[in-house]
C-alpha cells in the first residue's frame, strides 16, 4: 500500500500541468532543464520496487519462510541506501533546479523582446512561463520601466491595476519548485520510516520463525 501511494504521488507530480507545460519548452535547440525529474523518476522506481518487495515479504510471512524473508530485508536495505542518496543529491540540487529554469525563462525573454521576426519561438516559451504561472517578465521594476511588452507577451488581466500587480516570473517558478520539492521530501521521509520499521519487523519474525519449533 505505501508503494502505491509513493507511485501514485510520484506519477502526480510527473504529469502535473504546471510543470510539463514548463519543462517540456524548446528554445531553439535547447531544451528546457528537466532535472527535476531525476527526483520524480527515483520516486516512480522506488514505488514500484516497494509494491514488488512488499508483495515478496508478505508471501514469506504466509509462508514462514526465512529465505523470502531475508530477500525482502536485502532488498529495503538496498532500496533505503537508494533513498538515502537521492535525498542528499536533491538537497544539494534543490537550488540548482529553479536557478536552471529561471535561466531558460531569461533566455527566452531577452530572444522574444529583441526578436524583430518570427524566426525563434522565444514569444511562444515567454507565453507559456506567463500563463501558467500566471506571471508577467522576470522583475517588476522591467514590468514598469518597459510596458511596451506587457499587452503583446503577459496574460490579458481586467485591469491596467491587475496586470501591474502580476508578479514576477522569478518569483513563481521559485514558489513552483519549493512547493513540488517539499511534497517529494514529505514522501521520501514517509517512505525511510516504513522502510525502517519493515526492516526491523522482517528481523523479528525471520529470528521467531528460526527459534519456533519444526513441525
Amino acid at each position: 500500500l505505501a508503494g502505491g501511494i509513493i507511485l501514485g504521488v510520484a506519477l502526480w507530480l510527473r504529469h502535473d500541468s504546471q510543470t510539463t507545460n514548463i519543462l517540456y519548452l524548446q528554445l531553439g535547440d535547447k531544451q528546457a532543464p528537466n532535472t527535476f525529474y531525476v527526483g520524480i523518476y527515483i520516486l516512480i522506481a522506488v514505488g514500484a520496487v516497494m509494491m514488488f518487495v512488499g508483495f515478496l515479504g508478505c508471501y514469506g510471512a504466509i509462508q514462514e519462510s526465512q529465505c523470502l524473508l531475508g530477500t525482502f530485508f536485502t532488498c529495503l536495505v538496498i532500496l533505503f541506501a537508494c533513498e538515502v542518496a537521492a535525498g542528499i543529491w536533491g538537497f544539494v540540487n534543490k537550488d540548482q533546479i529553479a536557478k536552471d529554469v529561471k535561466q531558460f525563462y531569461d533566455q527566452a525573454f531577452q530572444q522574444a523582446l529583441m526578436a524583430e521576426s518570427e524566426t525563434n519561438n522565444g514569444k511562444a516559451v515567454v507565453k507559456t512561463f506567463h500563463e501558467t504561472l500566471d506571471c508577467c517578465g522576470p522583475d517588476n521594476a522591467i514590468g514598469a520601466i518597459t510596458p511596451l511588452w506587457r499587452d503583446d507577451l503577459c496574460p490579458k488581466k481586467d485591469s491596467f491595476l491587475k496586470n501591474f500587480e502580476s508578479s514576477n516570473c522569478h518569483k513563481k517558478i521559485d514558489e513552483l519548485f519549493s512547493g513540488k520539492l517539499y511534497l517529494i521530501g514529505i514522501a521520501a521521509i514517509v517512505v525511510a520510516v516504513i522502510m525502517i520499521f519493515e526492516m526491523i519487523l522482517s528481523m523479528v519474525l525471520c529470528c521467531g520463525i528460526r527459534n519456533s519449533s519444526v513441525y
